[in-house]
């Protein structure tokens, strides 16, 4: 009994280390298995592997019941047979077409504007920085997003065209690929969070190189909003809404779960139409807005417009609310670039936290006293 104790002993042992290796092995096999980089957005989705990334959209346009996978290839990069259907792209880009003022921002955040070489309708851009290549010739205007000018991207030969759809029966997409030109379809207009959209500069990390930096500059953005949100954590959401304004006859006021009205629940804002159910908006009568938010304490509105004045000229029946006759209204569109383009549909998307702070100093001025309105601005 006495010489078979120290064998057992030793066996047990030496199980326990192999469990203990196999477990290690286990955990060391799971930590390298490929994972989807992708946080807050609903619609991407990056997978990197050695050389190469899959990156999947899921949603590419309203009710799309299809997913496009594309592969960003480095040089020399070997991918498996099972992804050779899809379309390929090699990466780093050394130039790019993208046809919506969202993604100007992005490739400014990476420093990278220097590589585009096409813009439909450059008058859109507003950004100083690019606007100054648009002056100098290096930003062709390659015409307009449902009419582009085939001809002349086939010339600029451009190693991307970066666009998006609006639905699955898009001719311009369709002739440019038969043309041997390299497309993507993108889809950060798609997405209804805040920081879900701001995510998609992810993609343009992996497109110029750039993943790491990508990430840095997003994980900075996410530190920023949730501060932003802790300064209106303790704070009441009394402050009532009324969003939107008329376009002929119809009042269009954004949905609950919509991208406008996710940063009026964030700045602790009582936002009227919270409970009406998606994302978008929802076409109302004026009676029916004139009823709910006649009394409401702020007006968000929509246009360009400078003052009150102009305001109340271009819809008579705007003088019936409190906020008006109390000069609450604040517009997010009244800033714009020097050709026209308006500076909160390019920047917005990809600066959530800036916005966020422009709603929480109008609803809670005293907790920014020192800051300036990047967007918004208030009709006097």
């Amino acid at each position: 009994m006495k010489h078979i104790l120290p064998k057992l002993v030793f066996i047990s042992t030496f199980f326990l280390l192999i469990g203990c290796k196999k477990n290690e092995s286990a955990e060391v096999t799971a930590s390298i298995i490929p994972q989807n980089s992708i946080e807050f957005a609903s619609n991407l989705s990056i997978v990197k592997h050695e050389g190469y990334a899959v990156v999947t959209v899921s949603d590419p346009w309203p009710n799309a019941n299809t997913k496009l996978t594309y592969v960003l290839k480095e040089k020399e990069a070997k991918v498996p047979d099972s992804l050779q259907k899809y379309t390929a792209v090699n990466v780093p880009l050394e130039s790019v077409v993208v046809t919506s003022t969202t993604n100007i921002p992005f490739l400014e955040m990476l420093g990278v504007e220097d590589k585009l070489v096409g813009f439909p309708h450059t008058d859109y851009i507003s950004s100083e920085k690019t606007r100054a290549l648009v002056d100098k010739g290096a930003v062709k205007n390659v015409g307009e997003n449902e009419k582009l000018n085939i001809e002349q991207l086939i010339e600029l030969a451009p190693n991307l065209i970066v666009t998006f759809g609006v639905d699955n029966n898009n001719t311009a997409i369709e002739n440019l690929k038969k043309s041997g030109l390299n497309v993507l379809i993108q889809a950060d207009y798609m997405e209804q969070s805040p920081l879900g959209k701001a995510e998609w500069i992810k993609l343009y990390g992996v497109l110029f190189g750039k993943e790491e930096e990508a990430k840095e500059l997003f994980d900075k953005i996410v530190t920023s909003y949730n501060q932003a949100k802790k300064l209106v954590a303790d704070k009441p959401n009394s402050a009532t809404v009324l969003y939107g304004s008329m376009y002929e006859d119809i009042w269009y006021v954004a949905k609950g779960d919509s991208w406008a009205a996710q940063f009026m629940n964030d700045a602790h804002a009582n936002y009227l139409w919270a409970d009406l159910k998606g994302t978008g908006s929802e076409g109302l009568s004026f009676e029916k807005v004139l009823v709910k938010a006649k009394t409401a304490n702020f007006w968000i509105s929509a246009g360009t417009f400078k003052t009150l004045e102009e305001f109340g000229k271009s819809n008579p029946h705007y003088t019936q609310f409190d906020a008006f006759t109390s000069k609450n209204v604040y517009t997010f569109e009244g800033k714009v670039g020097a050709t026209g383009g308006t500076v909160y549909y390019e920047l917005a998307p990809s600066r959530p936290d800036l916005v966020l702070k422009d709603y929480i100093k109008i609803f809670h001025p005293d907790l920014l006293p020192s800051y300036e309105f990047t967007f918004a601005s208030k009709l006097n």
